[in-house]
């Protein structure tokens, strides 16, 4: 018997080239650059399964890929996206590159590149600088919007986003950090910290349907990956506290005093990214496109 099982893994092929997590990058006809990301893996020792995260939405799983002669073909359904059909991809490995094109449910044909993403380990020992702040609590300053129309000011001392606009962004790029920010949103608002401009803390109000919550994760999740272990929110229309620290991919979130995730390993971009080059600092991104959002005390200190 152990000589038959030492036979079969002798004979086992080696796993394909393609197994791996993948930064890609759409972009349309008009040269619009969309982030996205793609995880490539074996289930048993025959099936290439995996996940993608979309320009906009949550991870997504793909149940199966078509690989041979280094072409790689896969389809997955729409989420957000208008249009019934299925995304189709396909596409070409050449080293450490992807690339192709895709079809989209509506019909719209884009063209698609990739690089294995950086490993960005966060296992390393931090010595962190003294915080300082992001915001100077009388305008905008060394922020700009993105995605749509400036509604951010300064109220009171309180960065306040008053409706559904743009997104509002640091003019200045991170590595790793702790962030320190405080958040009030009303009945069932919903908006989002994108960590280097790449990863979502998802901020919403947590009563909310079971249907939503399972999407999103919660207040302090990180969506569609990393879900709170436990709700320690309060409730829509109070100050809520979080705690972010992020080395590499390695995130820690503290959510009114309880440690929701506590060094846990984010994969990817999360839909809404600004970019998807892991391998460059970021900027932190206030999400404001989904209506109301007030921030305060937002401050960060930078590893040395």
């Amino acid at each position: 018997m152990l000589s038959l099982l030492i036979a079969l893994v002798v004979q086992r092929p080696a796993p394909p080239p393609v197994i791996g997590h993948w930064d890609l990058t759409l972009t349309g006809s008009n040269g619009q650059k969309m982030p996205s990301w793609l995880d490539v893996v074996y289930s048993g020792d025959r099936t290439l399964v995996g996940h993608m995260v979309g320009v906009v939405g949550s991870v997504r799983p793909i149940s199966r890929f078509d690989y041979a002669n280094d072409s790689l073909k896969w389809s997955l359904p729409p989420q957000w996206e208008g249009g019934n059909d299925d995304f189709k991809f396909a596409g070409a490995l050449a080293g450490d590159t992807l690339s192709g094109t895709v079809t989209t449910p509506d019909g719209t044909q884009l063209t698609w590149s990739g690089h294995r993403a950086p490993a960005l380990l966060g296992t390393r020992p931090v010595t962190w600088g003294a915080p300082k702040p992001l915001f100077n609590g009388k305008d905008v300053t060394g922020w700009h919007v993105v995605g749509g129309d400036n509604q951010w000011k300064a109220v009171a001392g309180v960065l306040t986003n008053a409706q559904r606009g743009g997104n509002l962004v640091t003019d200045q790029t991170y590595g790793d950090f702790k962030l320190h920010a405080e958040v009030r949103f009303p009945k069932e608002g919903n908006s989002g910290i994108y960590l280097r401009g790449r990863y979502e803390v998802q901020v919403e109000d947590s009563v909310v349907t079971s249907a939503s919550k399972e999407a999103t994760g919660g207040l302090g999740a990180i969506y569609g990956f990393l879900i709170p272990n436990q709700n320690a929110a309060k409730g829509a229309g109070e100050w809520q506290i979080l705690d972010v620290t992020l080395v590499g991919r390695m995130v820690t979130v503290v959510l009114n005093g309880k440690t929701i995730i506590s060094q846990a390993n984010i994969p990817g971009p999360t839909g809404g990214a600004l970019d998807s080059d892991e391998g460059k600092p970021g900027p932190i991104m206030l999400q404001g496109d989904h209506g109301p959002v007030e921030y305060r005390n937002l401050t960060i200190a930078t590893a040395r």
